[in-house]
């Protein structure tokens, strides 16, 4: 387990903020016992809350090309056949992960391959359920060029605590099964755009871990034919 880059910097000026809060209070309120015991005990339970939404556990990466693991850590909240309208234009299964502030937020590819296509777009903050926010919220849209063919669509969405989506990739940028490719901070979703013959293993409301949990096997070239 590993503190994500991310969240380095915010937590050392929290560090900062809450230590000099409590040396104050004692300073003028040192005889205040009670009140300033809480206020210790709110300190550590908020600093450690913080530090909990930046852990970045230590991940055996998957190799399995038939199939597509979670970008993230949360819950199934959408599953339904869909038309991707941005770049692939056509008919698809949407898989879609919510993850809450108790998550990771780290963001991993379901699949290896290339990036052929990735756009950023500014936009609204609904909270990360909403059947909206996958077109209208802050959003990240990444397309995955698998050799076999396969084009894999990934967007990550800002939900309403979350104001910064990070990626990590360009177009051209290589993607490893597993590993990661971005970071969304606080609460937020992320949408895969599945084929339409991908097999679904993952139902509403199943807890998923990123680049661990398959979330639909995909069919082989010879079993297309």
């Amino acid at each position: 387990m590993t503190i994500h880059k991310e969240g380095r910097t915010i937590l050392f000026v929290s560090l900062i903020i809450l230590v000099a809060i409590n040396v104050v209070l004692h300073q003028f309120f040192s005889d205040q016992n009670l009140a300033l015991n809480l206020v210790l005990l709110a300190s550590v339970i908020i600093y450690l809350a913080i530090l909990q939404f930046f852990r970045n556990p230590f991940l055996t990466l998957p190799s399995d090309e038939t199939l597509v693991y979670a970008p993230a850590d949360g819950k199934v909240v959408v599953i339904e056949e869909t038309t991707e309208e941005e770049y692939l234009k056509d008919r698809r299964k949407q898989v879609s992960i919510f993850m809450s502030p108790i998550n990771v937020h780290v963001n991993r590819s379901p699949i290896s391959g290339v990036v052929e296509y990735i756009k950023y777009h500014p936009g609204k903050f609904l909270v990360a359920w909403h059947p909206k926010s996958s077109l209208e919220n802050e959003r990240t849209t990444i397309v995955i060029y698998n050799p076999s063919g396969l084009k894999l669509l990934v967007r990550q969405i800002a939900g309403a605590a979350a104001r910064r989506i990070k990626w990590y990739v360009k177009e051209g940028s290589p993607m490893i099964q597993g590993a990661e490719f971005g970071f969304i901070k606080f609460g937020s979703r992320v949408d895969v755009f599945l084929p339409l013959d991908a097999e679904v293993l993952v139902k509403i409301n199943d807890k998923t871990k990123g680049g661990s949990t398959p979330i639909a096997r995909l069919k082989s070239p010879a079993q297309k034919h």
